[in-house]
C-alpha cells in the first residue's frame, strides 16, 4: 500500500500514522528517530461509515470485535481473531452466512463500523438528555456582563428542548440559583474563600443523603434521578430557558467593594467545584457539561493565581521557570483534584476565557484536557472570537461540533506491539494488560482511556513501542500487524454507540528497512507528533531544551534517510516523502509551541491544548501557516511563506489557524484608499479586494474556535501579524533588493538552516 492509498483509508478510519510500515525489532524502531505513533480521530464523521443496529461480535479471549482481517471457516461457522488467534463460534443468527453472503463486518472496505447499542443494556430511565450548567463571572464591567448574558440567552434558545439547564453565578461568593420555584427566586450562597468537598456542596444544597437505594423518583419530564431534589436546580430547556432569562435580566455585576489598588475578589475555583458538585447529584454517566464564562484572574480561595494587590503581576513564563509563582503549584494541585472528581462523574468543563489579562487557563488546563472540554481564549465577551465560537457549541445540523459524552477508547494490538500512552483530551483508565509498555508518554500505563467529552474533531495521539528483538521476529510468520480502536460513546442525540476501527500495516524485515520505511513515511503526521511530543516534554521535564532536541533529531533523521556522499554537503538530497519535514521543523522551532517568551502562560496552555486535540491537517497549519497570493493577472496561488512574497501589487491571505490575516501590498492599499473599487470601470479591482475576504469567510465558517480576522496594509502596525510568521530571508543583516520588506530579527532564515542541516547530516562522525 502506498502513502496515497493510506491517505484514502485514513479519511474513513480517521487514523494517520507516522510510519505506515513498522520495523520488527526494538533496535530498528529506535533508529527511526520519529516515534511509532498514530493520530486517532475516534468519532470523525464520514458518509461511508456503516451503522449496524445490533451489538458487535467479540472474541472471547481478547474482546476484539469481528473485522475484515478475521479468518473465517464458513462450513464450521468459526472465525479466528487476528490478534490472539482464538477460534470463536458465530452465534445462531449468523447461520446464513457463506462465501457469497458475507456480513458487513467482513467486507474489506468496512474497516470502520459503528454499532448502535440498545438502551436496554443500560440503566432504565437514565436521564440521557445532556445537562448544561452555565457558570457566569460577575466580577466584570457592565458592558462585558451584558455581552456574556446575551451569549447565554442565545445558547438557551439553541439547546434541544429536553436538555437540562442549571445556572450558577459567582464573584466574591458563589450563587447557585434554584429554578424549580419560579414564583420565588431562591439562591444558595457559598463562601468564595473556603474549599468545599462534593458532599458538603450537596448537603448545603439540601441534596445530601438522597442517593443510593430507595425509589428513583422522576418528575414530569421522565428525568429519573437517584435524588429527586436535583430538579429544583436543573430544568428542561423548554422551561428553564424562561426562568434563566428572567434571572439573567436581574443579574448585576458583583457588588463586593474593591479597595483602590486591588483586584476584584473572584472565586473561580470554588464556583467550578460547586458546579461539579451539583452535576454530581445527577446520575453518573449523564452527559453533563459545566460551561464557564470567566472574565479575569481568580484571586479568592482555592485555585487563586495571583494576590488581590494590583502591584503584584500575574505569573509569567519566567516566574514559572524560576519557581517564583507562589500560587501556581497549589492551584494546579487543586484543579487536579477537581479533574479526578469530574472524570469519575463523567462530566466536562468547557472554559470560555475572555479578558485582556490572564484568567488561569494554565492552571485549569488539567481539568479541561482530562475531561475533554472545549476552550476558547478571547479578549472580550463582545469579540467575534468568543461570540461566534460560543454559538457554534450549541448549534445543530452541519454547523454543529457533534458533541458526544462518556466515551471510552480502547486499543487492542498484535502481540509484539506495546502502548506507551496517549497525548490529547483524555484520562488513563489504568487498564493493565500485556500490551502496556514499560515507558510512558502522556496518559499511560493503560490500554483504555476515558473521554468524558469528545466531538467529531477530537483527535488523540497514541505512542507505540516494539517488544521483540530480531531473533523473535524471524519466527513470526505473519507479515502484517493489526491494531483495533474501540470507542464507545453517547452521541449528541443520547444514543449509545460503539465504533470499531481495525487497521493493518506491514512489518518490515531488517534487510530492507530503510527503503521500505522511506516509502511509508507520513511527514505531516510526523511533524505534528514531534510538535505534540516537544510540548509535552517542555511541560514535564525540567530544563528541557526544545530547540536543541528538535535539531538533534532532525540531523539524525536526515543522516539515516538522506541520500549523500560522506562529508559532501552539496551531494545531500531527500526523498519527496521527507522533503517538507525540515521546513516543518524550522517553523516548529519558531512557533508559539516552542518559543514562549512572547506569550503568557495562559496563551501557551491554550495553544498546546488546541495542538493536542485537532486533526493533523489543522495542527499542520498551526505549525506552518499557509499563504495565498492574489493579483490581477493570475488566479489565487499558494505563495512561499517568505518575506519575498510581499509585493506592492498583491494581496496575501495568511492562515495560521488562530488568526487569519488579509494583507494589502502598498500599491493595492493606496488604490483602495483612493476609492478606485467604487468606480464602475474598476470592477476587476473591487473583485480582487473581495476575493480574499470570501476565502477567509470559508475558513472561519468551518473552524472552531473561530479564528481572529486581521485586515492590514504593508508597513501598517498590524502587519506584524504576517511578518512574525514569514521566513526572514531579508533582514537588516543581509543584502536586499530595492522595495523589498525587511524583517528585523536575528533568527536564521530557512536557507541558512538548511545549509547547516546538510553539513551536519553528512558528517562522518
Amino acid at each position: 500500500m502506498s502513502t496515497t492509498e493510506f491517505a484514502t483509508t485514513d479519511d474513513l478510519d480517521g487514523v494517520r500514522m507516522t510510519w505506515n510500515a513498522w520495523p520488527h525489532s526494538k533496535v530498528e524502531a529506535s533508529k527511526c528517530v520519529i516515534p511509532l505513533a498514530a493520530s486517532i480521530s475516534p468519532i470523525r464523521s464520514h458518509p461511508l461509515i456503516l451503522t449496524n443496529p445490533y451489538p458487535p461480535l467479540r472474541c472471547k479471549t481478547c474482546s476484539a470485535v469481528l473485522n475484515p482481517y478475521s479468518r473465517v471457516d464458513y462450513s464450521a461457522l468459526i472465525w479466528i481473531c487476528p490478534f490472539c488467534f482464538q477460534r470463536n463460534h458465530f452465534p445462531h443468527h449468523f447461520s446464513g452466512i457463506s462465501e457469497t453472503n458475507v456480513p458487513a463486518e467482513l467486507y474489506p472496505t468496512y474497516t470502520t463500523i459503528e454499532y448502535s447499542i440498545p438502551k436496554s443494556d443500560h440503566i432504565q430511565n437514565t436521564p440521557i438528555a445532556p445537562v448544561y450548567v452555565f457558570v457566569i463571572d460577575t466580577c466584570v464591567i457592565d458592558e462585558e456582563l451584558a455581552f456574556a448574558k446575551s451569549a447565554v440567552q442565545q445558547a438557551l434558545e439553541l439547546l434541544p428542548e429536553n436538555a437540562l439547564v442549571g445556572f450558577v453565578s459567582f464573584g466574591t461568593q458563589v450563587q447557585v440559583h434554584e429554578l424549580g420555584f419560579s414564583d420565588m427566586a431562591r439562591v444558595y450562597v457559598f463562601r468564595g474563600s473556603k474549599e468545599m468537598s462534593k458532599d458538603e456542596v450537596l448537603s448545603q444544597l439540601g441534596l445530601g443523603g438522597g442517593f443510593g437505594g430507595g425509589r428513583r423518583v422522576g418528575h414530569g419530564h421522565g428525568q429519573g434521578f437517584p435524588n429527586p431534589g436535583v430538579t429544583r436546580f436543573l430544568l428542561p430547556a423548554s422551561e428553564g430557558a424562561y426562568v434563566i432569562h428572567s434571572l439573567l435580566e436581574e443579574l448585576g455585576t458583583d457588588q463586593w467593594p474593591v479597595a483602590p489598588g486591588n483586584r476584584s475578589l473572584r472565586c473561580t475555583g470554588v464556583a467550578l467545584s460547586v458546579a461539579a458538585g451539583l452535576l454530581g447529584a445527577c446520575l453518573p454517566g449523564t452527559g453533563g457539561r459545566i460551561v464557564a464564562l470567566v472574565g479575569g484572574p481568580c484571586t479568592e480561595g482555592p485555585g487563586s493565581i495571583v494576590s488581590k494587590d494590583l502591584s503584584d503581576p500575574v505569573r509569567s513564563h519566567k516566574d514559572l521557570d524560576k519557581d517564583a509563582a507562589p500560587y501556581f503549584r497549589k492551584a494546579v494541585q487543586y484543579y487536579e483534584g477537581l479533574a479526578k472528581q469530574m472524570v469519575d462523574q463523567g462530566h466536562v468543563l468547557d472554559l470560555f476565557a475572555s479578558a485582556l489579562d490572564q484568567v488561569g487557563v494554565a492552571e485549569m488546563k488539567v481539568v479541561i484536557e482530562r475531561t475533554g472540554g472545549l476552550v476558547v481564549l478571547a479578549e472580550s465577551f463582545g469579540h467575534s472570537v468568543f461570540k461566534d465560537s460560543f454559538k457554534r457549541v450549541f448549534e445543530n445540523g452541519d454547523e454543529s461540533l457533534g458533541l458526544a459524552h462518556n466515551g471510552v477508547l480502547e486499543i487492542i494490538c498484535s502481540k509484539d506491539i506495546k502502548i506507551q500512552g496517549m497525548i490529547g483530551p483524555c484520562t488513563s483508565l489504568d487498564k493493565k494488560g500485556p500490551a502496556v509498555a514499560s515507558t510512558t508518554i502522556g496518559q499511560g500505563n493503560t490500554t483504555a482511556w476515558k473521554l468524558c467529552g469528545l466531538d467529531k474533531n477530537t483527535c488523540l495521539t497514541a505512542f507505540f513501542d516494539i517488544s521483540s528483538s530480531d531473533k523473535d521476529s524471524s519466527a513470526n510468520v505473519n507479515p502484517q500487524l493489526y491494531i483495533q480502536i474501540l470507542t464507545s460513546y453517547q452521541s449528541a442525540d443520547g444514543q449509545y454507540k460503539l465504533r470499531a476501527t481495525t487497521i493493518t500495516r506491514r512489518w518490515v524485515e531488517s534487510a530492507t528497512v530503510s527503503e521500505e520505511l522511506i516509502q511509508n513515511f507520513d511527514q505531516e503526521t510526523a511533524a505534528v507528533v514531534m510538535a505534540r511530543l516537544t510540548s509535552y516534554k517542555m511541560e514535564i521535564e525540567e530544563a528541557f531544551d526544545a530547540t536543541r532536541w528538535l535539531d538533534r533529531n532532525l540531523i539524525r533523521l536526515c543522516a539515516k534517510f538522506g541520500d549523500y556522499r560522506k562529508d559532501d554537503p552539496s551531494s545531500f538530497s531527500l526523498n519527496p516523502n521527507f522533503s517538507l519535514f525540515p521546513q516543518f521543523m524550522f517553523n516548529l522551532r519558531r512557533s508559539q509551541f516552542v518559543q514562549v517568551f512572547n506569550n503568557s502562560p495562559d496563551e501557551t496552555a491554550y495553544f498546546r491544548m488546541m495542538l493536542n486535540r485537532e486533526s493533523i491537517t489543522n495542527a499542520t497549519v498551526m505549525i506552518q501557516p499557509s499563504l495565498m497570493s492574489y493579483s490581477f493577472n493570475s488566479p489565487p496561488t499558494p505563495a512561499l511563506l517568505d518575506v519575498a512574497s510581499i509585493l506592492p501589487d498583491k494581496i496575501l491571505l495568511l492562515d495560521s489557524y488562530f488568526s487569519i490575516v488579509i494583507f494589502h501590498g502598498m500599491t493595492i492599499a493606496q488604490w483602495r484608499n483612493l476609492g478606485y473599487q467604487t468606480q464602475p470601470e474598476h470592477q476587476a479591482f473591487a473583485q480582487l479586494l473581495q476575493a480574499p475576504h470570501d476565502d477567509a469567510e470559508m475558513i472561519i465558517h468551518d473552524r472552531f474556535p473561530v479564528p481572529r480576522l486581521v485586515v492590514c496594509d504593508q508597513h501598517g502596525s498590524q502587519a506584524r501579524f504576517l511578518l512574525a510568521k514569514l521566513n526572514p530571508s531579508a533582514t537588516y543583516n543581509n543584502e536586499v533588493s530595492a522595495g523589498m520588506d525587511v524583517i528585523f530579527t536575528d533568527d536564521v532564515n530557512l536557507q541558512v538552516f538548511f545549509e547547516h542541516l546538510q553539513k551536519l547530516a553528512v558528517q562522518s562522525s
